[in-house]
């Protein structure tokens, strides 16, 4: 018979109690934010490739978002490790979309833990602040990512610049 004990301190428990509180707020913020993507996903244009580029390192990754135009600031804001759900709901489908429109498809990574990298972009047109830009990559290659605005009633869209 074996027996297997923990020991958690104090400490541990409320830096686990705050990284769950984060993740949940963080969560409906996302929730939020694509639930208002419904009838409104930007098309990019047929001609961009974006699905496997090479994205290994953050030269790669800026270089990609500076072939769209994006000035960015020269390192990640966050790095995150996500997990592609196995199934979708409404809120990952409407995302998806967004990840369609411009040759990318995430539901042929379900359950694959992929990461995210966050960069803060500096020349949105009309928005000089709160517009970010993420890359999502599975070993090493863009497989999706957005344009976002991370305001209360903000946007999200493809990689390439909004037309009107």
């Amino acid at each position: 018979m074996f027996t297997i004990t923990f020991r958690v301190t104090k400490k541990q428990l409320a830096a686990a109690a705050a990284a769950l509180v984060l993740a949940f707020a963080g969560g409906l913020w996302a929730k939020s934010a694509l639930s208002e993507l419904a009838g409104d996903v930007a098309q990019a244009p047929a001609e961009v490739k974006i699905e496997k580029t090479a994205a290994k390192t953050n030269e790669q990754r800026v270089s990609f978002l500076e072939s769209f135009g994006w000035e960015v600031e020269p390192e990640a804001e966050e790095i995150l490790d996500v997990l592609i759900p196995k199934e979708m709901d409404d809120v990952f489908s409407n995302y998806n979309e967004i990840q369609k429109a411009q040759g990318c498809d995430l539901t042929k990574y379900a359950g694959k833990r992929c990461k995210r990298y966050t960069y803060i972009v500096n020349n949105y047109p009309d928005q000089p602040e709160n517009i970010r830009a993420n890359i999502v990559t599975y070993k090493n290659k863009i497989i999706g990512g957005d344009v976002c605005s991370i305001e209360l009633n903000g946007f999200m869209h493809g990689f390439a610049a909004e037309t009107d």
